[in-house]
């Protein structure tokens, strides 16, 4: 199975001050056994491509729920069918 990296950004975001919207997707991430690095500008994980969807959803839910105004994504193959 293909590995994905996913990368995301989740405002408002204060250096050293996540809120609640932020810390929420991080315990998405995490949550799923994934090992998530913690950026000034994103947080990334790799993780499965099947599972890429799923985990998608699931942070955007915990952001917006959480009081995010913007959220985005990036998503990039790392191996494996790209079909």
């Amino acid at each position: 199975m293909s590995r994905v990296r996913l990368e995301f950004t989740v405002e408002p975001f204060v250096d050293g001050q996540p809120g609640e919207h932020v810390l929420a997707t991080w315990r998405a991430v995490e949550g799923r056994g994934y090992h998530l690095e913690h950026g000034p500008f994103s947080s990334e994980a790799t993780v499965t491509a099947g599972e890429a969807p799923t985990l998608i959803q699931e942070i955007l839910r915990a952001a917006l729920w959480g009081g995010a105004t913007h959220v985005s994504f990036q998503v990039d193959v790392l191996d494996g069918d790209q079909a």
